[in-house]
């Protein structure tokens, strides 16, 4: 049985805005595929009601398709991007949703610096964008720590190289976070940049520093946690920032086991 964990707003929007494409084009054929790509099948052929609710144009169809999605992303997250890239070439013409939060009015915006990856927001992915230099080197682990902790992966822009230019893998490892921190620390020119580009694209920021005075005047309504330079402070923030992150924690919910035919005994299991 599938236990349903709590989920995040802008995962559950997501869901939510997958089901109105669904449910205005799909096909049982588009439901059959979608299953081989995901390896979901079990969840949709399984399910009592959603082919026979879109056979019969029934009422209950929009609920199923939300259920089965659910049943299919909590059971593997990978799953996300595949259906939404799935449902891009199948129905197109609707934007894709990348900010963290849902919004009445939206934009569309073309950048001159930067060209927009193919790629999804990928939801057990945090970036993180701080000073470089070895005394940040503790404050770097501690926040792999605490992203670990909640089973995501922590990437810093030189942990990639796919670009020519630094930017551009700047702006591809924020498009594709969750969930992007930041190190105010030493009021670094860098830091701010990253953070407006984070900001721009509706993500879910989270703002670390050593010294309050170092958050920009524009950002003192945000909380930012602040720690200190040392053995403690180190752990102190590891603790805070994983407390922190588990609103951000996707984790796998293991799929059923599938029932075997009872296998004869081998001569092994035959007792003398």
């Amino acid at each position: 049985m599938i236990r349903h964990l709590p989920l995040d707003v802008a995962l559950g929007n997501r869901l939510i805005a997958l089901r109105e494409r669904i449910v205005g084009g799909f096909s049982a054929g588009n439901w059959e595929e979608l299953g081989l790509l995901t390896g979901a099948s079990r969840f949709i052929d399984g399910h009592n009601r959603l082919l026979q609710s879109l056979n019969w144009g029934d009422e209950d169809y929009a609920g199923n398709v939300l259920t089965v999605l659910r049943q299919i992303v909590e059971s593997n997250p990978s799953t996300l991007p595949v259906i939404e890239s799935y449902v891009d070439k199948h129905l197109p013409g609707d934007a894709h949703y990348i900010s963290a939060k849902p919004s009445d009015r939206k934009i569309t915006f073309a950048p001159s610096v930067f060209q927009v990856p193919d790629g999804y927001v990928e939801l057990d992915l945090a970036s993180v964008m701080m000073p470089f230099g070895k005394e940040f080197d503790p404050v770097h682990e501690a926040i792999k720590r605490a992203c670990s902790k909640n089973t995501l992966r922590c990437l810093r822009a030189d942990d990639i190289w796919e670009e020519s230019t630094i930017v551009q893998d700047i702006f591809n490892l924020v498009f594709r976070a969750q969930v992007v921190i930041v190190d105010f620390t030493g009021k670094n020119p860098n830091v701010m940049y990253e953070t407006g580009i984070a900001h721009t694209l509706g993500k879910h920021v989270i703002p670390i520093t050593q010294s309050l005075a170092d958050v920009p005047f524009d950002m003192t309504h945000h909380r930012a946690l602040k720690y200190l330079p040392n053995a403690q402070g180190i752990v102190d923030l590891e603790r805070s920032l994983a407390s922190k992150l588990k609103q951000f924690s996707i984790r796998v919910v293991e799929p059923p086991p599938t029932e075997r035919a009872e296998e004869p005994p081998s001569d092994d299991d035959i007792p003398f």
